[in-house]
């Protein structure tokens, strides 16, 4: 009896927590700010314990409750405040600045010049000598800003004006037509099956296949096998 009562607590414990999660907004699931990170531990730690106090469980819907209530209460003052937004939040932090790497914004940032250059590495960069700027985020990523002789040539540096670009939806996915996505670009199925004739594909057999704004149909099949 008792393991019904976690599995159903357990479930119950889920639902809460993508509820609340939904009402705190995607912050929760994205790059995360030092009081994001404190607040989801704390829920997702009374959830778990919620799912095993067969007693008095609704002691930890409250408590969750209460914790959600604080973050969205937070969210909109630090919209209003940037005071706040820099208490809860935290600042940016400069560690480099005009090609100089600053050892007090390292200081501040908790980074020894070994995981400074780690993650310049990481973001592309292995001489340290092509970066103007480097900012560390409110979510701990760093920025980088290279000098303008160094960063990658644009078509505007080339007098070139490219074609726009068009947003691709995806109309078949796993062998199966997606009609709203048709429906969403002025397409149909018979449009579709039409042009995959052409190409001497079944739509059963496609893996992905997307559309852009030109119509361009591209097209990705099924392969089983690395060969």
């Amino acid at each position: 009896m008792e393991l019904i009562k976690v599995a159903g607590t357990s479930i119950v414990s889920v639902v809460i927590l993508f509820i609340l999660t939904k009402v705190m907004g995607n912050r929760q699931i994205s790059e995360l700010t030092m009081f994001d990170y404190v607040i989801g531990i704390s829920i997702g730690s009374i959830a778990a314990e919620m799912a095993t106090d067969l007693e008095r469980p609704i002691f930890g819907v409250i408590a969750m409750g209460v914790y959600s209530i604080i973050a969205v209460a937070i969210s909109f003052a630090t919209a209003k405040s940037i005071r706040l937004r820099r208490i809860f939040y935290g600042r940016t932090i400069t560690l480099m600045k005009n090609g100089k790497i600053l050892k007090e914004g390292l200081k501040k940032a908790r980074l020894d010049i070994s995981d400074f250059l780690t993650q310049t590495r990481t973001a592309g960069y292995f001489d340290v000598s092509d970066i103007n700027y480097a900012i560390m985020e409110q979510n701990g990523k760093i920025s980088f800003l290279p000098f303008s002789d160094k960063r990658p040539v644009t078509p505007e540096d080339m007098s070139i004006v490219p074609e726009e670009d068009y947003f691709c939806y995806n109309i078949i996915t796993d062998g199966v037509i997606l009609y709203d996505n048709l429906k969403k670009i002025g397409l149909d199925e018979k449009w579709l099956l039409s042009n995959l004739k052409a190409k001497g594909k079944r739509y059963q057999d496609i893996l992905l296949a997307t559309v852009d704004g030109n119509n361009n149909l591209k097209v990705f099949e099924m392969n089983d096998k690395d060969t």
